[in-house]
Protein backbone atom coordinates (compact mmCIF):
# COMPACT_ATOMS: atom_id res chain seq x y z
CA UNK A 1 0.00 0.00 0.00
CA UNK A 2 1.28 3.59 -0.74
CA UNK A 3 1.86 5.65 2.55
CA UNK A 4 -1.56 7.00 3.45
CA UNK A 5 -2.39 10.70 4.21
CA UNK A 6 -5.10 12.84 5.81
CA UNK A 7 -8.00 14.08 3.83
CA UNK A 8 -8.60 17.46 4.95
CA UNK A 9 -10.41 20.13 3.07
CA UNK A 10 -11.66 18.00 -0.21
CA UNK A 11 -7.88 17.51 -0.49
CA UNK A 12 -4.74 15.08 0.49
CA UNK A 13 -3.22 16.83 3.22
CA UNK A 14 0.52 15.64 3.47
CA UNK A 15 2.24 16.19 7.04
CA UNK A 16 5.68 15.76 8.58
CA UNK A 17 4.39 14.07 11.34
CA UNK A 18 5.86 10.56 12.42
CA UNK A 19 4.40 7.28 10.82
CA UNK A 20 3.28 4.64 12.01
CA UNK A 21 3.06 1.33 10.56
CA UNK A 22 -0.03 -0.52 9.48
CA UNK A 23 0.28 -4.42 9.34
CA UNK A 24 -1.60 -7.34 7.69
CA UNK A 25 -3.09 -9.24 11.06
CA UNK A 26 -3.04 -12.29 8.40
CA UNK A 27 0.59 -12.57 8.14
CA UNK A 28 2.31 -10.11 10.89
CA UNK A 29 4.06 -7.79 7.62
CA UNK A 30 3.83 -4.23 7.31
CA UNK A 31 1.70 -3.34 4.42
CA UNK A 32 1.84 0.81 4.94
CA UNK A 33 2.28 3.61 7.29
CA UNK A 34 0.30 6.29 8.27
CA UNK A 35 1.10 9.75 10.01
CA UNK A 36 0.14 10.10 13.77
CA UNK A 37 -1.07 13.48 13.39
CA UNK A 38 -1.27 15.67 15.82
CA UNK A 39 -2.86 19.06 17.68
CA UNK A 40 -1.97 20.95 14.29
CA UNK A 41 -3.57 18.78 11.68
CA UNK A 42 -6.48 17.72 13.67
CA UNK A 43 -6.68 21.62 14.02
CA UNK A 44 -6.36 21.95 10.27
CA UNK A 45 -9.49 19.16 9.54
CA UNK A 46 -11.99 20.75 12.60
CA UNK A 47 -11.23 24.44 10.59
CA UNK A 48 -11.89 23.08 7.04
CA UNK A 49 -15.02 20.86 8.41
CA UNK A 50 -16.68 24.46 9.97
CA UNK A 51 -15.43 26.12 6.94
CA UNK A 52 -17.72 24.42 4.80
CA UNK A 53 -20.44 23.86 7.47
CA UNK A 54 -20.81 28.01 7.26
CA UNK A 55 -20.15 27.71 3.12
CA UNK A 56 -23.87 28.36 1.22
CA UNK A 57 -23.02 25.04 -0.97
CA UNK A 58 -23.78 23.44 2.34
CA UNK A 59 -25.30 25.03 4.67
CA UNK A 60 -28.25 26.17 2.52
CA UNK A 61 -28.21 22.56 0.65
CA UNK A 62 -31.61 21.34 -0.43
CA UNK A 63 -32.86 18.34 1.49
CA UNK A 64 -33.63 16.89 -1.42
CA UNK A 65 -29.85 17.55 -2.80
CA UNK A 66 -28.40 15.91 0.25
CA UNK A 67 -30.23 13.12 -0.54
CA UNK A 68 -30.06 12.93 -3.84
CA UNK A 69 -25.75 12.87 -2.98
CA UNK A 70 -26.03 10.49 0.05
CA UNK A 71 -28.01 7.84 -2.84
CA UNK A 72 -24.73 8.85 -5.35
CA UNK A 73 -22.35 7.89 -2.20
CA UNK A 74 -24.43 5.10 -2.21
CA UNK A 75 -24.16 3.89 -5.73
CA UNK A 76 -20.30 4.81 -5.53
CA UNK A 77 -19.56 2.38 -2.83
CA UNK A 78 -21.65 -0.45 -4.71
CA UNK A 79 -19.89 0.11 -7.81
CA UNK A 80 -16.53 -0.66 -5.84
CA UNK A 81 -17.57 -3.18 -3.39
CA UNK A 82 -15.19 -5.87 -4.59
CA UNK A 83 -11.86 -3.20 -4.24
CA UNK A 84 -13.66 -2.40 -0.54
CA UNK A 85 -14.33 -5.63 0.47
CA UNK A 86 -11.05 -6.83 -0.70
CA UNK A 87 -9.54 -3.55 1.15
CA UNK A 88 -11.55 -4.61 4.22
CA UNK A 89 -10.09 -7.67 4.75
CA UNK A 90 -6.60 -6.65 4.18
CA UNK A 91 -6.84 -4.31 6.59
CA UNK A 92 -8.59 -5.83 9.30
CA UNK A 93 -8.19 -9.08 8.78
CA UNK A 94 -11.64 -9.69 8.19
CA UNK A 95 -12.46 -12.92 5.79
CA UNK A 96 -13.85 -11.71 2.49
CA UNK A 97 -16.39 -14.29 2.86
CA UNK A 98 -17.60 -11.40 5.27
CA UNK A 99 -16.68 -8.05 3.90
CA UNK A 100 -18.26 -9.11 0.70
CA UNK A 101 -21.66 -10.31 1.56
CA UNK A 102 -21.57 -8.52 5.06
CA UNK A 103 -19.87 -5.37 5.22
CA UNK A 104 -19.81 -3.59 2.09
CA UNK A 105 -23.36 -4.43 1.46
CA UNK A 106 -24.49 -3.40 5.20
CA UNK A 107 -22.84 0.11 4.54
CA UNK A 108 -24.59 0.56 1.49
CA UNK A 109 -27.65 0.13 2.90
CA UNK A 110 -26.87 2.23 5.71
CA UNK A 111 -26.07 5.21 3.23
CA UNK A 112 -29.80 4.25 1.36
CA UNK A 113 -31.55 4.09 4.57
CA UNK A 114 -29.96 7.76 5.69
CA UNK A 115 -30.56 9.19 1.93
CA UNK A 116 -34.28 8.77 3.02
CA UNK A 117 -34.03 11.35 6.05
CA UNK A 118 -32.99 14.91 4.99
CA UNK A 119 -36.21 15.47 3.90
CA UNK A 120 -38.21 14.11 6.88
CA UNK A 121 -36.21 16.18 9.44
CA UNK A 122 -38.64 19.18 10.36
CA UNK A 123 -39.66 21.34 13.21
CA UNK A 124 -43.09 21.20 14.02
CA UNK A 125 -46.06 23.73 14.84
CA UNK A 126 -46.42 23.77 18.61
CA UNK A 127 -49.74 25.51 20.44
CA UNK A 128 -48.45 27.49 23.13
CA UNK A 129 -49.46 26.63 26.44
CA UNK A 130 -49.94 28.89 28.47
CA UNK A 131 -49.97 31.78 25.52
CA UNK A 132 -53.04 32.57 23.53
CA UNK A 133 -54.01 32.93 20.13
CA UNK A 134 -51.75 36.18 19.52
CA UNK A 135 -49.23 33.90 19.77
CA UNK A 136 -47.67 32.08 17.23
CA UNK A 137 -44.95 29.33 18.33
CA UNK A 138 -42.72 26.45 16.41
CA UNK A 139 -39.77 24.66 16.40
CA UNK A 140 -36.85 24.03 14.12
CA UNK A 141 -34.22 21.62 14.02
CA UNK A 142 -30.78 22.52 13.01
CA UNK A 143 -27.49 20.61 12.63
CA UNK A 144 -25.43 20.85 15.46
CA UNK A 145 -22.07 21.50 13.80
CA UNK A 146 -18.77 19.96 13.19
CA UNK A 147 -18.82 16.19 14.20
CA UNK A 148 -15.90 14.16 15.19
CA UNK A 149 -16.39 10.70 14.60
CA UNK A 150 -14.12 7.95 16.21
CA UNK A 151 -14.47 4.55 14.99
CA UNK A 152 -12.90 1.27 16.13
CA UNK A 153 -10.60 -1.31 14.18
CA UNK A 154 -13.27 -4.35 14.12
CA UNK A 155 -16.08 -2.69 11.64
CA UNK A 156 -14.22 0.05 10.08
CA UNK A 157 -16.17 0.40 7.33
CA UNK A 158 -20.14 -0.32 8.72
CA UNK A 159 -19.20 1.69 12.06
CA UNK A 160 -17.80 4.74 9.85
CA UNK A 161 -21.12 4.67 7.78
CA UNK A 162 -22.86 4.17 10.60
CA UNK A 163 -21.75 7.30 12.00
CA UNK A 164 -21.00 9.01 8.71
CA UNK A 165 -24.29 8.83 7.17
CA UNK A 166 -26.81 10.25 9.67
CA UNK A 167 -24.37 13.13 10.56
CA UNK A 168 -24.40 13.94 6.66
CA UNK A 169 -28.29 13.27 6.40
CA UNK A 170 -28.97 15.91 9.17
CA UNK A 171 -26.56 18.58 7.76
CA UNK A 172 -23.69 18.04 9.51
CA UNK A 173 -19.81 18.56 8.68
CA UNK A 174 -17.12 15.49 9.84
CA UNK A 175 -13.80 14.85 10.93
CA UNK A 176 -13.42 11.16 10.65
CA UNK A 177 -10.48 9.67 12.61
CA UNK A 178 -10.21 5.88 11.94
CA UNK A 179 -8.37 2.77 13.84
CA UNK A 180 -4.34 3.05 13.60
CA UNK A 181 -4.39 -0.22 12.56
CA UNK A 182 -7.31 -0.18 9.96
CA UNK A 183 -7.17 3.65 8.05
CA UNK A 184 -7.69 2.76 4.34
CA UNK A 185 -11.44 2.04 4.07
CA UNK A 186 -11.99 5.49 5.64
CA UNK A 187 -9.68 6.81 3.06
CA UNK A 188 -11.59 5.17 0.46
CA UNK A 189 -14.65 6.99 1.59
CA UNK A 190 -13.12 10.36 1.41
CA UNK A 191 -12.59 9.78 -2.53
CA UNK A 192 -16.15 8.50 -2.86
CA UNK A 193 -17.76 11.32 -1.27
CA UNK A 194 -15.56 13.71 -3.32
CA UNK A 195 -17.04 11.66 -6.73
CA UNK A 196 -20.29 12.07 -4.93
CA UNK A 197 -20.34 15.63 -4.81
CA UNK A 198 -20.39 16.75 -1.47
CA UNK A 199 -18.45 20.11 -1.20
CA UNK A 200 -14.78 20.26 0.12
CA UNK A 201 -14.49 20.31 3.75
CA UNK A 202 -17.95 18.42 4.70
CA UNK A 203 -16.21 14.90 5.04
CA UNK A 204 -12.64 15.07 6.20
CA UNK A 205 -10.63 12.01 7.19
CA UNK A 206 -7.67 12.62 9.95
CA UNK A 207 -5.50 9.46 11.11
CA UNK A 208 -3.27 8.38 13.99
CA UNK A 209 -2.88 7.15 17.18
CA UNK A 210 -4.98 7.69 20.86
CA UNK A 211 -3.29 10.99 21.25
CA UNK A 212 -5.05 11.76 17.30
CA UNK A 213 -8.11 10.83 18.58
CA UNK A 214 -7.72 12.61 22.17
CA UNK A 215 -7.17 15.78 20.13
CA UNK A 216 -10.10 15.80 18.59
CA UNK A 217 -12.27 15.34 21.33
CA UNK A 218 -10.59 18.21 23.11
CA UNK A 219 -10.79 20.47 20.51
CA UNK A 220 -13.20 23.46 21.11
CA UNK A 221 -14.20 23.64 17.50
CA UNK A 222 -16.15 19.51 17.95
CA UNK A 223 -19.84 20.17 18.67
CA UNK A 224 -20.61 16.34 18.95
CA UNK A 225 -18.51 13.24 19.54
CA UNK A 226 -19.77 10.05 18.20
CA UNK A 227 -17.45 6.81 19.43
CA UNK A 228 -17.33 3.05 19.44
CA UNK A 229 -14.95 1.42 21.42
CA UNK A 230 -13.50 0.61 24.88
CA UNK A 231 -15.17 1.46 27.51
CA UNK A 232 -11.88 2.45 29.47
CA UNK A 233 -11.66 4.98 26.80
CA UNK A 234 -15.22 5.77 26.62
CA UNK A 235 -14.90 7.03 30.57
CA UNK A 236 -11.62 8.91 29.44
CA UNK A 237 -13.50 10.96 26.66
CA UNK A 238 -16.62 11.68 29.11
CA UNK A 239 -13.77 13.24 31.43
CA UNK A 240 -12.10 15.04 28.90
CA UNK A 241 -15.67 16.94 27.74
CA UNK A 242 -16.74 18.03 31.36
CA UNK A 243 -15.02 21.20 30.58
CA UNK A 244 -17.22 22.19 27.55
CA UNK A 245 -20.07 19.57 27.64
CA UNK A 246 -19.80 18.52 23.96
CA UNK A 247 -22.54 16.28 22.68
CA UNK A 248 -21.52 12.66 23.09
CA UNK A 249 -22.53 9.59 22.15
CA UNK A 250 -20.62 5.99 23.47
CA UNK A 251 -20.89 2.44 21.73
CA UNK A 252 -19.00 0.71 24.17
CA UNK A 253 -17.73 -2.99 25.34
CA UNK A 254 -19.79 -5.92 25.89
CA UNK A 255 -20.73 -9.43 27.42
CA UNK A 256 -23.53 -10.24 25.64
CA UNK A 257 -25.67 -13.55 26.64
CA UNK A 258 -26.94 -16.05 24.38
CA UNK A 259 -30.03 -18.11 26.41
CA UNK A 260 -30.92 -21.50 24.64
CA UNK A 261 -34.54 -22.47 26.11
CA UNK A 262 -35.35 -26.02 26.41
CA UNK A 263 -37.95 -26.50 23.60
CA UNK A 264 -35.59 -23.98 21.14
CA UNK A 265 -35.07 -25.30 17.78
CA UNK A 266 -31.31 -27.09 18.49
CA UNK A 267 -30.71 -27.04 14.72
CA UNK A 268 -30.20 -23.76 14.27
CA UNK A 269 -30.23 -22.57 17.65
CA UNK A 270 -26.42 -24.14 18.16
CA UNK A 271 -25.02 -22.87 14.75
CA UNK A 272 -26.61 -19.70 16.27
CA UNK A 273 -24.72 -19.53 19.55
CA UNK A 274 -21.51 -20.84 17.74
CA UNK A 275 -21.88 -18.17 14.59
CA UNK A 276 -22.56 -15.29 17.30
CA UNK A 277 -19.47 -15.59 19.11
CA UNK A 278 -16.82 -17.07 16.34
CA UNK A 279 -17.68 -15.02 13.45
CA UNK A 280 -14.98 -12.31 13.02
CA UNK A 281 -12.87 -14.01 15.55
CA UNK A 282 -15.04 -13.06 18.33
CA UNK A 283 -14.08 -9.47 17.66
CA UNK A 284 -17.84 -7.91 18.03
CA UNK A 285 -18.84 -5.46 20.85
CA UNK A 286 -22.58 -7.47 20.84
CA UNK A 287 -21.10 -11.26 20.10
CA UNK A 288 -22.79 -13.69 22.41
CA UNK A 289 -19.50 -14.71 24.40
CA UNK A 290 -22.01 -15.95 27.51
CA UNK A 291 -23.69 -19.25 26.60
CA UNK A 292 -26.71 -20.34 28.73
CA UNK A 293 -28.17 -23.37 28.45
CA UNK A 294 -30.17 -26.15 30.02
CA UNK A 295 -28.34 -28.34 32.35
CA UNK A 296 -30.13 -31.28 30.92
CA UNK A 297 -28.99 -30.49 27.53
CA UNK A 298 -25.92 -28.63 27.95
CA UNK A 299 -23.55 -31.27 26.93
CA UNK A 300 -25.30 -31.79 23.78
CA UNK A 301 -25.10 -27.90 23.36
CA UNK A 302 -21.24 -27.84 23.73
CA UNK A 303 -20.52 -30.65 22.18
CA UNK A 304 -22.47 -29.00 19.02
CA UNK A 305 -21.42 -25.87 18.96
CA UNK A 306 -17.69 -26.93 19.40
CA UNK A 307 -18.44 -29.12 16.20
CA UNK A 308 -19.56 -26.19 14.69
CA UNK A 309 -16.59 -24.60 15.35
CA UNK A 310 -14.67 -27.06 13.75
CA UNK A 311 -16.10 -26.30 10.29
CA UNK A 312 -14.77 -22.52 10.70
CA UNK A 313 -11.79 -22.87 7.88
CA UNK A 314 -8.77 -20.95 9.27
CA UNK A 315 -6.27 -18.87 6.62
CA UNK A 316 -6.03 -16.39 4.64
CA UNK A 317 -8.59 -13.95 4.80
CA UNK A 318 -8.35 -13.02 1.05
CA UNK A 319 -9.66 -16.96 0.75
CA UNK A 320 -12.86 -17.43 -0.08
CA UNK A 321 -13.13 -20.67 2.26
CA UNK A 322 -11.83 -19.02 5.15
CA UNK A 323 -14.21 -18.21 8.32
CA UNK A 324 -12.04 -17.64 11.18
CA UNK A 325 -9.71 -15.21 10.43
CA UNK A 326 -6.53 -13.66 12.84
CA UNK A 327 -7.04 -11.03 15.69
CA UNK A 328 -6.20 -7.57 14.69
CA UNK A 329 -2.87 -7.48 16.36
CA UNK A 330 -0.09 -9.34 18.74
CA UNK A 331 -1.44 -7.22 21.51
CA UNK A 332 -4.87 -8.54 20.91
CA UNK A 333 -3.89 -12.13 20.57
CA UNK A 334 -1.25 -11.66 24.23
CA UNK A 335 -4.69 -10.26 25.65
CA UNK A 336 -6.83 -12.70 24.69
CA UNK A 337 -4.23 -15.75 25.50
CA UNK A 338 -4.09 -14.01 29.11
CA UNK A 339 -7.51 -13.86 29.63
CA UNK A 340 -7.96 -17.69 29.01
CA UNK A 341 -5.26 -18.53 31.27
CA UNK A 342 -6.77 -16.24 33.52
CA UNK A 343 -10.17 -17.96 33.61
CA UNK A 344 -9.02 -21.30 33.90
CA UNK A 345 -6.24 -20.16 36.37
CA UNK A 346 -9.42 -19.16 38.73
CA UNK A 347 -11.59 -22.54 37.81
CA UNK A 348 -12.88 -22.70 34.54
CA UNK A 349 -12.56 -25.60 32.53
CA UNK A 350 -11.51 -25.73 29.44
CA UNK A 351 -13.89 -27.61 27.06
CA UNK A 352 -12.11 -27.03 23.80
CA UNK A 353 -9.44 -24.68 21.92
CA UNK A 354 -7.28 -22.21 23.50
CA UNK A 355 -4.45 -21.71 21.98
CA UNK A 356 -2.71 -19.82 19.17
CA UNK A 357 -3.23 -21.00 15.99
CA UNK A 358 0.55 -22.34 14.73
CA UNK A 359 0.59 -20.13 11.29
CA UNK A 360 1.81 -17.16 10.78
CA UNK A 361 -0.72 -14.16 12.18
CA UNK A 362 -2.68 -13.63 15.18
CA UNK A 363 -5.04 -16.65 15.01
CA UNK A 364 -6.78 -18.14 17.93
CA UNK A 365 -8.19 -21.51 17.96
CA UNK A 366 -11.98 -21.49 18.41
CA UNK A 367 -12.37 -21.64 22.53
CA UNK A 368 -15.11 -22.94 24.79
CA UNK A 369 -14.82 -22.21 28.66
CA UNK A 370 -16.78 -23.68 31.02
CA UNK A 371 -17.91 -22.18 34.60
CA UNK A 372 -20.43 -21.62 36.94
CA UNK A 373 -18.79 -18.98 38.99
CA UNK A 374 -19.65 -15.59 38.57
CA UNK A 375 -17.27 -14.13 40.13
CA UNK A 376 -14.44 -15.93 37.31
CA UNK A 377 -12.80 -13.52 34.68
CA UNK A 378 -14.32 -15.49 31.96
CA UNK A 379 -18.10 -14.77 33.09
CA UNK A 380 -17.46 -10.86 33.63
CA UNK A 381 -14.62 -9.77 30.93
CA UNK A 382 -14.56 -8.87 27.37
CA UNK A 383 -12.38 -10.86 26.09
CA UNK A 384 -13.00 -9.71 22.57
CA UNK A 385 -11.40 -12.95 21.21
CA UNK A 386 -13.18 -16.25 19.61
CA UNK A 387 -13.79 -17.31 23.41
CA UNK A 388 -17.39 -18.77 24.29
CA UNK A 389 -18.13 -18.96 28.20
CA UNK A 390 -20.83 -21.71 28.99
CA UNK A 391 -23.02 -21.83 32.20
CA UNK A 392 -25.81 -24.71 32.41
CA UNK A 393 -28.97 -23.59 34.46
CA UNK A 394 -31.80 -24.53 35.79
CA UNK A 395 -34.76 -22.58 35.48
CA UNK A 396 -35.48 -18.92 33.20
CA UNK A 397 -35.82 -16.98 36.96
CA UNK A 398 -31.92 -18.01 37.27
CA UNK A 399 -30.70 -18.00 33.86
CA UNK A 400 -32.83 -14.04 33.90
CA UNK A 401 -30.54 -13.17 36.94
CA UNK A 402 -27.40 -14.42 35.48
CA UNK A 403 -27.60 -12.67 31.96
CA UNK A 404 -27.82 -9.74 33.87
CA UNK A 405 -24.86 -9.97 36.20
CA UNK A 406 -22.97 -8.38 34.02
CA UNK A 407 -21.65 -4.50 34.20
CA UNK A 408 -22.41 -4.47 30.44
CA UNK A 409 -25.91 -4.52 28.56
CA UNK A 410 -25.11 -4.05 24.72
CA UNK A 411 -27.12 -6.95 23.39
CA UNK A 412 -29.01 -10.61 24.24
CA UNK A 413 -29.65 -13.48 22.00
CA UNK A 414 -32.51 -15.96 22.77
CA UNK A 415 -33.55 -19.14 20.96
CA UNK A 416 -37.07 -20.69 21.75
CA UNK A 417 -39.53 -21.73 19.94
CA UNK A 418 -42.12 -19.93 22.48
CA UNK A 419 -42.39 -16.49 21.30
CA UNK A 420 -44.45 -15.70 24.53
CA UNK A 421 -41.74 -16.30 26.75
CA UNK A 422 -39.19 -14.78 24.20
CA UNK A 423 -40.83 -11.51 24.55
CA UNK A 424 -41.05 -11.86 28.26
CA UNK A 425 -37.41 -12.13 28.36
CA UNK A 426 -36.98 -9.34 26.08
CA UNK A 427 -38.55 -7.61 28.54
CA UNK A 428 -36.38 -8.55 31.55
CA UNK A 429 -33.15 -8.62 29.75
CA UNK A 430 -30.92 -5.36 30.44
CA UNK A 431 -29.50 -5.06 27.01
CA UNK A 432 -30.32 -2.61 24.51
CA UNK A 433 -30.69 -5.04 21.69
CA UNK A 434 -32.35 -8.50 22.14
CA UNK A 435 -32.33 -10.54 19.20
CA UNK A 436 -34.64 -13.61 18.94
CA UNK A 437 -33.80 -16.62 17.05
CA UNK A 438 -31.31 -14.98 15.26
CA UNK A 439 -27.85 -13.31 15.86
CA UNK A 440 -25.89 -10.39 15.14
CA UNK A 441 -28.27 -8.60 13.17
CA UNK A 442 -28.82 -4.91 13.39
CA UNK A 443 -31.02 -2.91 10.75
CA UNK A 444 -30.40 0.98 10.29
CA UNK A 445 -34.18 1.71 11.07
CA UNK A 446 -33.29 0.42 14.46
CA UNK A 447 -31.73 2.06 17.46
CA UNK A 448 -28.80 0.46 18.48
CA UNK A 449 -26.69 1.12 22.41
CA UNK A 450 -25.92 -0.19 25.19
CA UNK A 451 -27.42 0.05 28.92
CA UNK A 452 -25.12 0.04 31.85
CA UNK A 453 -21.43 0.42 31.16
CA UNK A 454 -21.95 -0.25 27.10
CA UNK A 455 -22.52 3.17 26.32
CA UNK A 456 -24.59 6.50 25.86
CA UNK A 457 -27.36 7.34 23.58
CA UNK A 458 -28.14 5.20 20.12
CA UNK A 459 -26.46 5.38 16.95
CA UNK A 460 -29.03 3.81 13.92
CA UNK A 461 -32.74 4.44 13.42
CA UNK A 462 -34.53 7.73 14.11
CA UNK A 463 -33.04 8.75 17.27
CA UNK A 464 -29.39 8.64 16.70
CA UNK A 465 -30.60 12.31 14.98
CA UNK A 466 -31.35 13.57 18.90
CA UNK A 467 -27.83 13.72 18.82
CA UNK A 468 -27.00 15.88 15.54
CA UNK A 469 -29.67 18.11 15.34
CA UNK A 470 -30.52 20.83 17.81
CA UNK A 471 -34.23 21.94 18.18
CA UNK A 472 -34.93 25.26 18.59
CA UNK A 473 -37.81 27.02 19.58
CA UNK A 474 -39.67 30.41 18.10
CA UNK A 475 -42.59 32.19 19.96
CA UNK A 476 -43.64 35.27 17.81
CA UNK A 477 -46.73 37.53 19.54
CA UNK A 478 -48.74 38.05 16.07
CA UNK A 479 -51.58 39.96 17.81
Amino acid sequence: MPPAHNYIGGVIAATHAPRIDVLNPATGEVIGDIPRSGKGEVDSAVQAARAAFDEPAWRDMAPAARERLLHRFADLLEADAQGMARLESLDSGKPIAFTSTIDVPYAVAWLRYYAGWPTKLAGKAQAPAIHGPSFHAYTLREPVGVVGLIVPWNYPLILAVWKLAPALAAGCTVVLKPAQNTPYSALRLAHLAREAGFPPGVFNVVLGDGGTGQALVEHPGVAKLSFTGSTRVGKQILASVASDLKRVTLELGGKSPTIILPDADMHSAIPGAAQSVFVHAGQICFAGTRLFAPRKQFQQVLDGIAGVAATFGVGDPLDPATLLGPLISQAQLDSVLARIDASVKAGATLFCGGRQVPRAGYYVEPTILVTEDRANPGFREEFFGPVLVATPYDDLEQVVAMANDSDYGLAAHVHTRDLATAHQLARKLQAGTVWINTQLAPDPAMPFGGFKQSGWGRENGEDVFDHYLETKSVIARIG
